[in-house]
């Protein structure tokens, strides 16, 4: 993005699997380890915090998650008074465009969630940009609630990196989650309300075919819009 500003097209290229795969929209057809490390697939419903480049891709692709009941997009990373978007792409505020999942953990675990988020959501290997957007706001980075989350983020990041399943190290960084804030109405399920707008055709709408694809058990055809 800048979303109103200006729109770079870059195409969307489809690569096969490889022993060491690129990532991103490079790497939709390839499918990664499952962690080793995880949470338990019992309990109450969760919430996952992830930012990973434009919030409307990240929200479009996790509400066809099977187990996700609402993805929100929003600002995490900085404080609630400057979190809107006209303070946010100033790139000082310390916020970057992220999305809150809710999902069940009986259905989908905290780690498969991670699995998502590092094979189709985005680039891993990319700290600062995500196709045609850059800068911190659009940073890779894990915001965890907890020391549970964040043993398995960093687990699984460690476990990726030993295998060289991609073809440069993640710079996907962790922080502890501070506070999410949801973003103006306009911003929410972007995706859904306008499914052939230029920039959701080629970057966004191939993250929810990959997952279609590549992941078809947790792939759900009727998204988990918000109302």
């Amino acid at each position: 993005m800048r979303h109103f500003l200006k729109i770079t097209l870059s195409a969307v290229v489809l690569a096969a699997s490889v022993p060491s795969l690129p990532a991103g929209a490079d790497a939709l057809d390839a499918v990664i380890p499952p962690p080793a490390v995880d949470l338990p697939r019992s309990g109450a419903t969760q919430t996952a915090v992830l930012a990973g480049g434009c919030f409307w891709g990240m929200q479009g692709m996790f509400e066809h998650v099977v187990g996700v009941s609402k993805v929100v997009a929003g600002y995490a990373g900085g404080e609630k008074s400057t979190a809107s978007y006209d303070m946010v792409t100033t790139e000082t505020t310390g916020h970057a465009e992220a999305v809150e999942i809710t999902f069940d953990p009986t259905k989908v675990s905290y780690g498969e969630l991670l699995r998502l988020y590092f094979s189709v959501a985005h680039d891993p290997t990319q700290l600062n940009r995500q196709g045609p957007d850059s800068g911190s706001s659009y940073r890779s980075t894990i915001f965890t609630a907890g020391a549970e989350q964040e043993r398995v983020a960093k687990a699984y990041i460690d476990q990726l990196d030993k295998a060289g399943v991609f073809h440069a190290p993640i710079a996907t960084t962790l922080e502890p989650l501070r506070g999410f804030f949801a973003a103006e109405g306009y911003h929410q399920d972007f995706l859904i309300k306008n499914p052939t707008y230029p920039y959701i055709v080629r970057n966004d709408l191939p993250k929810i075919e990959a997952l279609r694809r590549v992941y078809p058990e947790k792939y759900s055809k009727a998204p988990a819009k918000l109302r």
